[in-house]
């Protein structure tokens, strides 16, 4: 049985000023904490970053503190700029801003994107730039304000945490973003089960393959002959068809509308409707079941198939997503004056010309939303779309093997890996702490800005997705990390500031545990541990 991921919350959109109020409190406590340790980063670094910006030579290496003295103002950043919130300097997307308010739950929020007071947002949005304050730690020479924390001092931190019995067999490993460096480890090179810390790993291989900017394309074709039209499924889960869509994704609305403004152009008034998901291959089922955790995989589906108006999270999905999808778009084209037949399977050929498309945010975005809500649907989405790229077949075993190849490319330890399904819902999956703190440290590399998103899409710990109702007093908005929950397993896996202005990167991976609730509790003890350790 599958434990679900903590279930996020649906939001609805705040005023500025309501959100000031709700968080106001929160950030003031975070502030008191770490206000001291802001002040001898400043006063140690301050020198150095004079130094650096004299020497042109030395900017790369001092834009990388910088952005790391500014990941320690995460929960600071209020206090210049209340209404906005710590998001903003933590690298949030841009749409998050609007979205984010005080949450009494433990559960995640909603990372659609904004609720704005205008109309019908731009087609084909732009990805918004992330905040430079996650990419990297600090760099050598004149960028460190101190030292790393000292191996000796971090295991006597760490160590007695992380043997609590409730987390069973476990796993850790922290190292230095900046220079690459392990400063602790414990059975780094064991293979656990990840859970949901496996979207780390999918995130990192889609955009290897794709590149942030790629989007996913739905289209409509048409069969002149037989006056067919046929809507191909693109693989893009957050295709919707609410009246109300102010996340930036797809619309099957707008797709029906400029397809019937094609039609209308030739003349043609009545279709024959069909629908195409031949983009996957085989069974469309995860190994788990039907679980209200993720739909069926297929590449033609609304609103990831929830039979309800929630956007992320658990939900009951309908039974047979492409269906549902082209009878849904059949009576679009009706409410715009094409008459269409009941729709059926079929397959777009090379004679039919393309009459419509509409895509999905930026790859960029889809990551985040992946990582910050935990989703599962857009996961073995984008695990496809990674088969699909590299020439791979198109179902889990073809998936599985594409994100490996690509991890190849990032020449990130593998050995004793194992691979099943791009969402982490695989019991059978096997991933090391090595292999996660790698992909993290790469994905802060300035040389690899296509791996920005994997940082900006982690959850902030106390304000954003699956970790909204954990850290509220201690490490809330030093702490982005990704979360994953089964049965008997728990995980964390993200980046800490230090007490010192250091970027860490970690993993603890825990199998065998005793309680889903006490383990979280323990790792993020210890994930806090390390946003106060000095450990000299």
């Amino acid at each position: 049985m599958v434990v679900p991921e903590l279930r996020p919350w649906r939001a609805a959109r705040p005023h500025v000023a309501r959100v000031a109020d709700a968080v106001r409190p929160r950030l003031a406590r975070a502030a008191a904490t770490v206000g001291p340790r802001l002040a001898r980063v400043a006063a140690a670094a301050g020198p150095r970053i004079a130094r650096s910006v004299a020497r042109p030579g030395t900017w790369s290496k001092t834009w990388r503190f910088t952005v790391v003295a500014a990941a320690t103002g995460t929960a600071l950043a209020a206090g210049a700029v209340t209404a906005a919130g710590p998001w903003d300097s933590t690298g949030q997307r841009t749409a998050e801003r609007n979205r984010a308010v005080a949450l009494e739950t433990a559960r995640g929020a909603d990372h659609g994107g904004t609720r704005g007071n205008a109309g019908t947002p731009p087609r084909g949005p732009r990805a918004a730039p992330s905040a430079p304050s996650v990419l990297a730690g600090l760099g050598d020479g004149a960028t460190t304000v101190r030292s790393a924390p000292g191996g000796k001092a971090l295991a006597g931190t760490l160590t007695p945490l992380l043997k609590a019995p409730e987390l069973g067999r476990h796993s850790a490993a922290v190292v230095d973003v900046s220079t690459g460096r392990k400063l602790y480890a414990h059975g780094s090179g064991d293979a656990l089960t990840p859970a949901s810390t496996t979207k780390i790993v999918t995130a990192a291989a889609v955009l290897t393959a794709l590149g942030p900017d790629h989007r996913l394309t739905t289209r409509t074709t048409f069969e002149p002959d037989t006056k067919e039209v046929i809507l191909v499924g693109g693989g893009d889960p957050t295709l919707t068809a609410r009246k109300k869509n102010d996340t930036g994704s797809a619309s099957l609305r707008d797709l029906a509308e400029r397809t019937a403004a094609a039609l209308a152009e030739r003349g043609v008034r009545e279709v024959t409707l069909s629908y195409d998901t031949t983009l996957y291959a085989g069974g469309d089922r995860h190994p788990i079941g039907v679980n209200p955790n993720l739909a069926a995989v297929v590449p033609l589906m609304t609103d990831e198939a929830r039979a309800d108006d929630s956007d992320s999270g658990p939900a009951d999905r309908v039974a047979d997503p492409a269906a549902d999808a082209a009878r849904k778009f059949g009576e679009f084209l009706k409410e715009r004056g094409i008459k269409a037949t009941p729709p059926g399977p079929s397959k777009s050929t090379t004679r039919a010309g393309t009459l419509a498309t509409v895509s999905s945010p930026p790859l960029a975005t889809l990551v985040e939303r992946m990582l910050t809500n935990s989703d599962n649907d857009l996961a073995e989405a984008l695990a496809r779309q990674t088969a699909i790229a590299t020439g791979e077949r198109a179902d889990f075993a073809g998936a599985a093997a594409a994100l490996r190849t690509q991890l190849e490319k990032l020449r990130v330890p593998l050995e004793g890996a194992v691979l099943k399904d791009g969402s982490g819902l695989s019991r059978d999956n096997r991933l090391t702490v090595g292999l996660l703190t790698a992909l993290l440290v790469k994905s802060g590399d300035p040389a690899r800005p296509e791996l920005r998103s994997v940082l900006t899409g982690l959850p902030v710990a106390g304000f954003t997705g699956t970790l909204t109702g954990r850290y509220a007093d201690g490490a809330a908005g030093l702490v982005r990390a990704k979360t994953g929950t089964l049965t008997g397993v728990n995980a964390l896996a993200g980046t800490v500031v230090d007490k010192e202005g250091r970027l860490l990167a970690f993993a603890f991976l825990a199998t065998g545990t005793s309680s889903p609730t006490a383990a979280q509790t323990a790792l993020d003890k210890a994930a806090t541990a390390l946003a106060a350790c000095g450990c000299r």
